[in-house]
């Protein structure tokens, strides 16, 4: 048995096996990682998804299911869309600015224009809606 309790065994009120599936990930130092993915999915539903990735890459899994747990309290709604449905938006934007200043590019060279691609070629997803998630993560 481990001397010291992860934290989500601390939280649950349990001992920790040597074999916990949580203490690699959710170290007593930091009670409130476990804590927040506990809050969105319960520690059990967490306890399976563990188990069902390989070992080499559980870290990962955990990571990735604390970051998705801190949207999701951030913002209850959108979550980890919101923050995709914003770059997305920043991505369209930039290709507009580039496709804008390619044409001037072209204009100011001569008008050689057939170098530079029409903006309704470039492949761009225009229906983003504008959505901000400044300061989501910390």
């Amino acid at each position: 048995m481990n001397s010291t309790r992860c934290a989500a065994c601390k939280y649950l009120r349990r001992r920790c096996p040597p074999d916990c599936i949580f203490s690699p990930y959710f170290p007593p130092t930091n009670p409130q990682r476990f804590l927040d993915v506990h809050k969105i999915y319960g520690a059990s539903n967490v306890g399976k998804m563990l188990e069902k990735v390989p070992v080499n890459q559980r870290a990962e899994t955990a990571n990735s299911i604390y970051y998705e747990a801190r949207c999701r309290i951030k913002d209850p709604v959108y979550g980890c869309a919101g923050i995709i449905t914003m770059l997305g938006q920043q991505i369209y934007e930039a290709q507009s600015q580039l496709a804008k200043i390619q044409a001037e590019i072209a204009v100011l060279n001569g008008g050689h224009a057939e170098l530079v691609p029409p903006f309704d070629q470039i492949t761009v997803a225009p229906s983003f809606a504008y959505y901000s998630t400044e300061g989501l993560i910390d």
